[in-house]
């Protein structure tokens, strides 16, 4: 989205703003990326089941973590830290996964998980360009698309807000609540620009919580009794170590390489700086240092923001030291339990509303990608083998009930399932010559310009989006 514009910067990567348009410009990167920071452990804390206070430890953590790691990333300590204006935060990538092994083994699973796959991460940033083979787009693309359609049932669980056999499931004031807080995300998105619209989940969240307040919908109990100050709490919850855990977990970790890789780029193009192959080290190099300070914290894994690489786009502002300063806002933030306590008090149905935007676009950006991908019959097929293996197992469990134990923990994730047969369909299948790929383009052109034929009204749309 970012691509293409050219506009002259108004601070570049290395200038130092005046200290107020700092702060202001700081806390603009910090409302954009705060909703995603503080939803991903509201949301895992709330779907396995944690008691309110432990969510708000988890969110205290993540808002802690990503503080921390977002100034190392842009002032960069010795040969860590890309030295962009990158904010990092707790990955909606890892939301699936974390929620499955959650349920079966606890936070402390979630945590041992984190800890392991972050060195992956950190090995990856020396062998970036033999990973990286492994995840071309056609593969990235079913990866993350599955991310966010398996992912979907929390929200749909959210708006209920109750057993799905209850009576209480989806009454009219929750559905009520969850449109208006999708209603707000939309108008925001389409109708503001630059801030503003970044911070367009932010402000759904902030309108559906005034709309329950109004309703009588929020508890205010938590806020009151939760400390004003605390410190981080490391190991917490300790480890534990499960192999299908840390295989799911790691699986993910690899697909937020390429993406981390793509924001990296996208990110020194805004900032008119050349990204070269040491940089990209660097920065992957933070990211799973930075992983692993969070699971010791523990937060959940961190990856780059990248609505935040398009407001540098979109604002001119490329200094590296006024996203160090989101990232001191972000600490702060993480000191003072009461304003996680707030975000925990947000009712289901309002975190649905907003949750049908924020996971549906990660779908959406996963179609992107496919989009982009090669047309031929191989690519079709591992695209479609891919994403339908990954989903049967999310809508029907009891497809591996009979494989054993360990093997059906491993498969249980769609996430994971599906990653994997994309990555050897797309290992084995033999590369489409370029004779077939003409012919797949042929068909196209057949169908779209035969006179006589009944499917010309359908065909059409296939063939402009073949070509786009």
């Amino acid at each position: 989205m970012t691509e293409g514009i050219t506009m002259k910067l108004l601070y570049t990567l290395n200038e130092r703003p005046p200290h107020g348009l700092t702060f202001l410009l700081a806390l603009q990167h910090m409302l954009a990326s705060i909703g995603g920071i503080v939803a991903v452990p509201l949301i895992v804390g709330t779907s396995i089941g944690l008691p309110v206070d432990e969510v708000v430890t988890l969110i205290n953590a993540a808002l802690l973590a990503s503080g921390i790691v977002t100034i190392a990333q842009c002032v960069g300590i010795g040969p860590v830290g890309i030295r962009l204006p990158v904010v990092m935060g707790s990955s909606f990538a890892f939301l699936g996964v974390a929620i499955s092994i959650g349920k079966e083994g606890g936070v402390s699973s979630i945590m041992g998980a984190s800890l392991v796959g972050s060195f992956v991460v950190i090995l990856a940033s020396f062998y970036m360009d033999k990973i990286r083979k492994l995840f071309p787009t056609v593969v990235s693309g079913v990866v993350v698309t599955l991310i966010g359609l398996t992912i979907l049932p929390v929200a749909m669980n959210w708006v209920g807000d109750a057993p799905a056999v209850s009576e209480e499931f989806a009454t009219l004031p929750k559905l009520f609540l969850a449109m208006i807080s999708l209603a707000i995300v939309i108008a925001v998105s389409v109708y503001c620009k630059g801030a503003i619209a970044a911070s367009a989940i932010v402000i759904g969240l902030a309108g559906g919580y005034i709309v329950a307040l109004s309703m009588g919908m929020v508890n205010l109990e938590q806020v009151a009794s939760a400390e004003w100050i605390s410190g981080p709490e490391p190991f917490k919850y300790g480890f534990t170590f499960s192999f299908g855990a840390i295989i799911s977990m790691s699986l993910v970790y690899i697909v937020v390489i390429a993406e981390a890789t793509g924001d990296f780029m996208a990110l020194g193009s805004n900032c008119h700086a050349k990204v070269t192959g040491r940089d990209l080290k660097r920065g992957l190099l933070g990211d799973g240092l930075g992983s692993t300070l969070s699971a010791i914290l523990t937060a959940m894994p961190l990856a780059s923001f990248s609505q935040n690489v398009g407001i540098v786009g979109i604002t001119g502002v490329a200094s590296r030291y006024v996203v160090a300063g989101t990232g001191g806002l972000l600490i702060l933030g993480g000191l003072f339990p009461k304003l996680a306590a707030l975000a925990v008090t947000i009712p289901k149905p309002v975190l649905g509303g907003v949750g049908f935007v924020m996971f549906g676009m990660i779908a959406y950006a996963g179609i992107r990608m496919l989009i982009k991908a090669a047309d031929t019959k191989r690519n079709a097929l591992v695209i479609c083998v891919g994403l339908a293996s990954g989903l049967a197992v999310t809508f029907e469990p009891r497809l591996i009930q009979h494989l054993p134990h360990d093997i059906a923990n491993f498969f249980h994730s769609g996430i994971t399932t599906g990653t994997i047969i994309t990555v050897l369909l797309h290992q084995i299948l033999p590369e489409s010559s370029a004779k077939e790929e003409l012919e797949d383009n042929e068909v196209y052109e057949e169908v779209r310009l035969s006179p006589d034929s009944d499917l010309d009204e359908e065909a059409e749309p296939l063939a402009t989006q073949k070509n786009s």
